[in-house]
């Protein structure tokens, strides 16, 4: 990983220019990280969509300066997400930050076909990175946002789309734990099948660049003293850089409760699979979380585009 924790990373992207269009910018969280990351010196400006007396009010409310940030007026969901991501490819902005707009229509703009944000054969994940007090490394955990049940084929996907992040990261060869109920395969528990399935795609290849292992609990995942206890050795116990959850009704509520529980937990939301920089963030995630997702953004958008095979 090229940064240690979110301070190191919010240090590495200062000072560097980063116009970013917010869809739904009549928000109070969105917009205090807005100032947050021009204080940080990460933001130089921008684009804020939305309804244009709300978006000033609260603007002035947050002590964001608009001298740099143009407004654009608008009230339909719909209509602002489209013209965000129509901005963006146009070169308007750098990225595309969510503001107050439900998910399925910021998803929707961006998997227009006309925009092609999304190579044909891939799919579109949520990423997001955490840092947490009592684990010794960021780690990623997925997906916990945008597919709801997906399929063994989707699960490969979604974990491709979170390697490739991390060795965008810096981690070459990301160790992958699939996470599950149990630690030992059982048909009855569909997910533990779609684990060995997974290993096996990254033994024969069909997965890269990873260490993938499981079915494995959480806290096998995340401690290599409670898998040894449970007899099970591996590379990944104690050690996973990424956390592949089985589907929306486990991960999303996984990431909230470590987000709202979790003491001095700090994280950063990405849209894994796009070519477009997006944060994706929860509408109720703090500011602080905002601001990391943005730097997050800024840290990716000067990364590689690719890695090699």
């Amino acid at each position: 990983m090229k940064f240690k924790n979110f301070d190191e990373l919010l240090k590495m992207v200062k000072g560097k220019t980063n116009r970013i269009v917010v869809p739904g910018a009549n928000n109070d969280e969105v917009l205090e990280a807005c100032k947050m990351g021009v204080d940080q010196r990460i933001i130089s400006g921008g684009i804020l969509i939305g309804p244009a007396g709300q978006v000033s009010a609260i603007a002035a409310k947050v002590g964001l300066p608009l001298n740099a940030f143009e407004i654009i007026d608008m009230s339909d969901f719909a209509e602002m997400c489209n013209k965000a991501v129509d901005l963006v490819r146009a070169g308007k902005g750098d990225f595309l930050v969510k503001g107050l707009v439900d998910t399925r229509f910021y998803m929707k703009a961006i998997l227009r076909k006309e925009i092609a944000a999304v190579e044909e054969g891939t799919v579109l994940s949520h990423f997001v990175l955490f840092e947490l007090s009592n684990y010794h490394k960021l780690f990623a955990l997925t997906d916990a946002a945008i597919m709801i049940k997906p399929t063994l084929e989707e699960k490969a996907k979604i974990t491709r789309n979170a390697v490739n992040m991390m060795r965008m990261l810096g981690v070459d060869t990301p160790k992958v734990s699939v996470v599950c109920p149990v630690e030992k395969p059982n048909p009855k528990i569909p997910s533990t099948m779609d684990a060995v399935e997974l290993v096996n795609m990254s033994k024969d290849g069909r997965i890269k660049h990873a260490v993938i292992e499981g079915p494995y609990d959480i806290y096998i995942t995340f401690s290599k003293k409670l898998a040894e206890e449970k007899g099970i050795s591996g590379a990944v116990p104690g050690e996973t850089d990424i956390a592949l959850l089985p589907d929306l009704d486990s991960a999303n509520p996984v990431y909230k409760a470590l987000s709202f529980f979790g003491a001095g937990v700090k994280s950063a939301t990405v849209l894994a699979g796009s070519n477009i920089p997006v944060i994706l963030p929860s509408r109720t995630d703090s500011p602080m979380t905002k601001l990391h997702s943005i730097a997050l953004a800024c840290f990716l958008k000067d990364a590689a585009t690719t890695v090699s095979d």
